[in-house]
């Protein structure tokens, strides 16, 4: 998380809205654990990781969504069982839930 810091404080002086987006569950194997966070500003600047890669654009649309449309936090999930799953690019067999939250300054 400290390492999304500088990015987050750069795109706040910058007026920029700002998602979190965290892996709050994992069930079975998954690309990373829970705590793990990627900050997505409301220009597609991306810093961190949730997923090493795998399902990273999928949140990224998620995050840009959520900032565009004015929502509030949500839950999403990605498993293996879902129809999109190879389409997002998660193949290690689990499930990984991430809560997007618009970050409120």
């Amino acid at each position: 998380m400290r390492e999304l810091l500088d990015d987050i404080d750069r795109w706040r002086g910058e007026g920029r809205r700002v998602a979190l987006c965290r892996v709050v569950d994992l069930e079975g194997s998954g690309p990373r654990l829970p705590g793990a966070a990627m900050a997505v500003s409301d220009r597609g600047e991306v810093s961190g990781s949730v997923s090493g890669g795998c399902v990273e654009g999928a949140v990224v649309e998620e995050a840009l969504a959520m900032l565009q449309g004015d929502q509030g936090a949500r839950m999403v999930r990605y498993g293996i069982s879902d129809d999109d799953a190879f389409a997002v690019g998660l193949t290690c067999g689990g499930t990984i839930h991430l809560l997007v939250a618009p970050l409120d300054w």
